[in-house]
């Protein structure tokens, strides 16, 4: 039979050398834009396709080159061709199945909108010519002088960013505007405009083309791109690494200029348009352009490295057919051979870019669903979690419905069975559990001792861990201005008093009618009264008898302090008790009297306890922020004019000591705190939160 016609409009291009130290070749279809990268085999099966005849073709072959082909050879070669279209249809039956493929391929209208709605590309310009025009201009940024220059210019921006952090920092919290997002979107454009400059230039300078340059949109987010697709023509793989990571480099050296001027420059518009240029250029390097999980420059950059196109797609099929060994032990053949170490890695890269994506899309999912109304912000989110989700996972298992027959037989396959189920029956019956949580074992009785405003210390009347009785003076502190408006009210009292003893006297001698100087009097009384209560806050007596522990040890008379100064805390004798807060879940399956085990650092053991409390109204606002995350705790705070706010609901857990534990303790400890919960699986409680948030967002 004789072999179909190649396309006359193919072209064929020498290639890098394969890992294994064979010639490559780039195959390209101008008319779809598609490159492909084939091996000695192929090139040398397609160079004599026009023999027009198998048998012909592999005696050639095997008699010009030291190659081994068989027929099976030609036939996957053709079986290529076919699928890529790049072979010359002239039958009739050839036109018909090409009708055939074109009618399979057009989506229905739902499948069309939905695909331009997760991506698309609309071409701006066709910069090839106007790139040509301007190359000697753009030969300056790509000379070793200026490279150098720029390196320079970082250090002494970075020296600087370093010495002025507080200014940059500063900057960077007043930018959180309206104003300043508008400024960073402003600035986001022209980055990235140079972005893809880079890109275009380093094509045309190693003597590609650039077709086109427009916007991407994934998820309606807007994403600058230029076609490179010409790259592959370039054998140099060190020429591909200058094309694949020139966006980057550009926004690098953009940075560096920028940081050096925001440096330099005077306070002004020009230097805040410098410092937003530089964060935006050095923010989304690191966090987007660098990232070889998508498919941007990172990805790119990694493939030409390891000389390795389709990076992706190539790790995930490996992966896939690790996976399905795992599970199943099908011994099939690998799609690649590697050795152990690269396909260690290329399955642990899969994994991890299988894991990013899985975060990153159903963050999106989130975002889209909370910016539009709900019934349209419900269906874009399911689209998203079924295309990006559910649609890979489809497809691997149709792969498995594929191999079923094999699978049944397998042996691996009973044991991937048993261990599934033994984790469905771990996942979906309730097992004891424990609830953990960090807690404070403190005094049922404390006291803490403020300074009420600048004071010095007039006498200390207790010592450091001194016992002390009830309603016995700590110490005393002298205030200048209280002890002044203490001595005027008693001035001014004195002399009411003495005006309202002479009211005996005639009324030409007092000089002050008799009822005003009633009333003058005891708004003087009330006066002196303040003064006196006032002052004898710098007097505290102790409340209730207890320890008294100096917050400064050494604390001496004379010694001055600054309004609200903690001085000490005066502890009771009462027992030491635990306290911490817990979120509804969790409070939900504590019982009253429940086991629970505290241990701190200040401890020489464990404490037994018991729950004695459980509030049943949560907690609007903590006492403290000792148990905050922020500090090291387990809840989930926000600090809002000096208080200290619950993100959730928590409510607050007491609990007391089983056995009364002697200690020296002089403060409130720290530590974690393990409480006998209500047995719960899993599932149950995985069912419950997602049933909670459904009815949430379903109300009005």
């Amino acid at each position: 039979m004789s072999l179909p016609c190649l396309r006359e409009e193919l072209d064929l291009f020498e290639g890098p050398k394969l890992a294994n130290g064979q010639p490559s070749w780039v195959l390209q279809d101008p008319v779809r834009q598609q490159f492909y990268r084939i091996d000695w085999l192929t090139f040398e099966i397609l160079s004599r396709w026009h023999l027009d005849d198998g048998p012909s073709i592999v005696a050639a072959i095997e008699r010009d080159t030291p190659l081994e082909v068989e027929l099976s050879d030609l036939e996957h070669t053709l079986k290529f061709l076919t699928e890529q279209q790049l072979l010359r249809v002239d039958s009739a039956e050839g036109i018909q199945k090409m009708a055939e493929r074109k009618q399979a391929a057009q989506s229905s209208w739902w499948q069309w909108l939905i695909h331009h709605y997760l991506f698309f590309r609309y071409p701006l310009v066709r910069p090839d010519r106007w790139l040509d025009r301007t190359m000697g201009l753009a030969e300056v940024f790509f000379s070793k002088s200026f490279h150098w220059i720029t390196l320079v210019a970082l250090a002494l921006g970075m020296s600087q960013l370093v010495q002025q952090w507080d200014v940059f920092h500063a900057y960077l919290l007043d930018t959180f505007t309206l104003q300043g997002l508008a400024s960073y979107g402003v600035a986001l454009i022209v980055v990235k405009v140079l972005h893809e400059l880079g890109h275009a230039y380093a094509v045309k300078r190693h003597g590609g083309r650039v077709p086109t340059m427009g916007v991407a949109f994934l998820v309606m987010w807007p994403m600058a791109y230029t076609d490179t697709n010409e790259a592959w023509k370039i054998p140099d793989r060190r020429k591909r690494l200058q094309i694949s990571s020139a966006g980057i480099a550009t926004e690098a050296m953009l940075a560096a200029w920028a940081l050096l001027a925001w440096a330099l420059l005077p306070d002004g518009a020009l230097r805040s348009a410098m410092f937003f240029v530089a964060s935006v250029s050095l923010g989304l390097t690191i966090a987007l352009n660098a990232s070889p999980f998508m498919r941007f420059d990172g990805y790119f950059i990694i493939c030409d490295l390891l000389e390795m196109p389709n990076l992706h797609q190539r790790s995930f099929t490996l992966a896939r057919w690790r996976l399905r060994e795992w599970l199943f032990k099908l011994n099939e053949p690998k799609p690649e051979v590697f050795s152990a170490s690269k396909q260690t890695a290329l399955i642990v890269f899969a994994w991890a870019t299988w894991i990013y994506r899985l975060v990153l899309f159903i963050g999106i999912a989130l975002m889209v669903y909370h910016l539009f109304t709900k019934l349209l912000g419900i269906m874009l989110f399911v689209i998203e979690i079924y295309w990006f989700i559910w649609f890979p996972v489809r497809s691997e298992l149709r792969e498995w419905v594929k191999r079923k027959a094999a699978i049944a037989q397998s042996t691996r396959t009973r044991v991937t069975g048993v261990l599934s189920a033994m984790l469905l029956v771990a996942f979906a019956i309730p097992l004891p559990s424990h609830v953990a949580v960090s807690a404070l074992y403190k005094p049922s009785e404390i006291w803490p001792v403020h300074a009420p405003g600048p004071a010095m210390v007039d006498a200390l009347h207790v010592r450091h861990g001194q016992e002390v009785k009830a309603d016995q003076v700590l110490l005393e502190l002298s205030a200048p201005d209280v002890q002044l408006q203490m001595n005027i009210s008693q001035s001014r009292w004195q002399r009411l008093s003495w005006q309202a003893a002479t009211s005996g006297m005639p009324e030409e001698q007092r000089g002050t009618p008799l009822a005003l100087s009633q009333t003058q009097l005891k708004s003087a009384q009330a006066e002196l009264d303040r003064a006196r209560q006032i002052q004898q806050r710098f007097r505290p007596q102790a409340p209730f008898a207890g320890r008294f522990v100096l917050h400064d040890p050494d604390m001496q008379a004379g010694q001055w302090l600054d309004k609200n100064e903690k001085v000490g805390t005066l502890i009771g004798h009462a027992p030491w008790r635990i306290e911490t807060w817990v979120d509804e879940e969790q409070a939900s399956r504590i019982q009253m009297g429940a086991a629970a085990r505290f241990i701190a650092p200040g401890l020489p053991h464990a404490l037994l306890a018991k729950v004695v409390g459980i509030d049943k109204d949560s907690t609007r606002v903590l006492p403290d922020g000792q148990l905050a995350a922020l500090h090291g705790g387990h809840l989930l705070v926000r600090s809002q004019q000096g208080q200290w706010l619950p993100e959730k609901a928590v409510y607050r857990l007491s609990l007391e000591l089983k056995e009364p534990y002697t200690h020296d303790l002089m403060a409130v400890q720290r530590g974690m705190l393990s409480v006998d919960a209500q047995a719960h699986s899993w599932a149950g409680q995985y069912l419950r939160h997602a049933l909670a948030v459904v009815i949430r967002e379903l109300k009005p």
